[in-house]
C-alpha cells in the first residue's frame, strides 16, 4: 500500500450470468491520493466483471509493469491485461502482447479514450475490446462509497444491476472496437 493510501473494502457479492460465474469475495482496495473515487470504482467493476481464477489488482496509478488488474494462470502467466481509465497505446500494445487478452473498462466518454490510440501500433488491436457504462452511471454511484462497502453486481444480458451499500443501480455495458 503506497503511504496515504486510503484503504476501503468491498464485500462482494457476484453473479454473471452472461458467463456463469457466481462467488462471494471480499476486495481490500488501497486508493491512491492520486486516483479518483470514479476510477477506483471502475477498477473494482472491472475485476468483477473480469472475474475468473488468478484474477488480482495490478500495480499502483503510476506503474507501467502492470494493468490496473491482471489475470494469471497456474504458472504466473498473465492471461488477461484489463486496463480501466485512458490507457495510452504503448501501454495496450504492451499488454497485448504479454496477454491472451486485452480489455479496457472506462468511466470515461469512449470516443474520447479511444481517440489518442488512432494511427498508432497496438498489438492485435482488433482484439481489444473498450468496455464503458451509461453517462452518469459511475458518476451516481460515486456518492455511495464507504470505507466499508457491501456490493452486488449482476449481470445478465450485458446488463449489469448494482447494488453499492444499499441502493440499486444499472446501466448496461457497453462494448466498443478499437478498429
Amino acid at each position: 500500500m503506497a503511504i496515504g493510501s486510503t484503504m476501503h473494502t468491498f464485500d462482494v457479492q457476484l453473479a454473471d450470468m452472461d458467463r456463469g460465474v457466481y462467488e462471494d469475495y471480499a476486495l481490500r482496495v488501497a486508493r491512491h491520493p492520486s486516483e479518483t473515487d470514479a476510477y477506483m470504482l471502475t477498477r473494482v467493476l472491472a475485476h468483477g466483471l473480469e472475474y475468473a481464477e488468478g484474477i488480482v489488482f495490478g500495480g499502483s496509478v503510476s506503474d507501467t509493469e502492470e494493468p490496473a488488474v491482471l489475470v494469471r494462470d497456474l504458472t504466473g502467466a498473465i492471461t488477461a491485461w484489463i486496463e480501466v481509465g485512458a490507457p495510452d497505446a504503448e501501454r495496450l500494445h504492451y499488454g497485448s502482447r504479454l496477454a491472451e487478452r486485452t480489455v479496457v473498462y472506462t468511466h470515461r466518454d469512449p470516443a474520447k479514450v479511444k481517440a489518442p490510440w488512432a494511427d498508432k501500433r497496438i498489438h492485435r488491436s482488433e482484439d481489444i475490446r473498450v468496455f464503458s457504462f451509461d453517462a452518469g452511471f459511475i458518476d451516481s454511484a460515486v456518492p455511495l462509497i464507504e470505507r466499508r462497502n457491501v456490493v452486488t453486481i449482476t449481470v445478465t444480458e450485458q446488463t449489469l444491476y448494482l447494488s453499492l451499500n444499499g441502493t440499486m443501480l444499472t446501466t448496461a455495458i457497453h462494448e466498443h472496437r478499437l478498429d
